[in-house]
């Protein structure tokens, strides 16, 4: 099992050459074939009175700039994939709804891992739109923290487990990581008291399934001791130098908030390491 179609998420030129790495390496890792794709959001025209029509001069500015980034982006995609031979294309998308269009979730849909950048926290803009493509895709995502610009290898993976829907997709969508890396730890926090089962005992299952897969797997069971259940995976994904966090995620609004009842998006806005979600 591995990854065989990944797509990569330019949607600045700024981290379109970050991303473009990490797409190489997966690719070139899992033999896999790589889709660039960047996506424009046709801004709101300006309308001129008293007759409420579009400025032409304003939508041919507006398009002029939107032509220019995404030549931008298809220029840094086409040079770093140039000499690499790995199997890869480029799709350009321009709609109102950005990365929401039907026409880029039909392509997202198609894939077994989309690689993204994660929103800089120091800007405002959290790029709504890709979000939301993000949260609807139903594919895994590979978070990139926005600072980190050297590609890594995988090594070590934390796996944020609370038994949950989303915990089992994204331990499952993340098997081909899990297969190659050199450790994997099942961080079970604050595991609640079930008639069936002492808290000692959470994660046992999941950590036998993953054993039978190969997997060198280590099960953790750990009290939160009045930190919030961000904290204490942040403790280890320092602690433990973690190359990759795998967990559920689900939202009504934002995709960035997740399961454990009150992780949020300061998990992911102070990210340190590579992070795989899953709804």
């Amino acid at each position: 099992m591995g990854y065989k179609t990944i797509l990569a998420v330019l949607d600045t030129p700024q981290n379109a050459k970050q991303i473009t790495d990490f797409g190489i390496s997966l690719a070139e890792q899992f033999s896999a074939h790589l889709i660039g794709v960047h996506a424009e959001t046709l801004a709101a025209v300006p309308l001129i009175a008293p007759m409420e029509i579009p400025d032409p001069a304003a939508v041919q500015v507006l398009q002029e700039v939107a032509q220019k980034e995404t030549a931008e982006v298809q220029r840094i995609f086409g040079e770093l994939t140039a000499s690499q031979g790995v199997s890869t294309e480029c799709r350009s998308f321009m709609s109102s709804a950005g990365y929401g269009s039907s026409s880029v979730m039909e392509t997202a849909r198609s894939v077994d891992l989309i690689v993204a950048s994660q929103s800089d926290p120091a800007h405002a803009d959290h790029r709504a739109d890709l979000e939301t493509f993000l949260f609807e895709s139903g594919r895994p995502m590979l978070l990139v923290p926005y600072t980190m610009k050297v590609v890594q290898p995988v090594k070590r993976v934390l796996v944020a487990w609370n038994g949950s829907r989303e915990a089992a997709r994204a331990t499952f969508d993340s098997m081909p990581f899990l297969k190659a890396a050199e450790s994997v730890e099942v961080l079970v926090i604050d595991p609640p008291e079930r008639g069936d089962q002492t808290p000692e005992l959470a994660g046992t299952e999941i950590a036998a399934a993953l054993s039978r897969h190969g997997i060198n797997v280590t099960l953790t069971t750990q009290q939160s001791g009045g930190l919030s259940a961000s904290a204490v995976i942040e403790n280890r994904l320092t602690e433990n130098s973690i190359d990759l966090l795998v967990m559920g995620g689900y939202g009504h609004s934002r995709w960035w908030e997740m399961l454990f009842g009150g992780v949020t998006r300061n998990l992911l806005d102070s990210m340190t390491a590579l992070t795989l979600l899953s709804r």
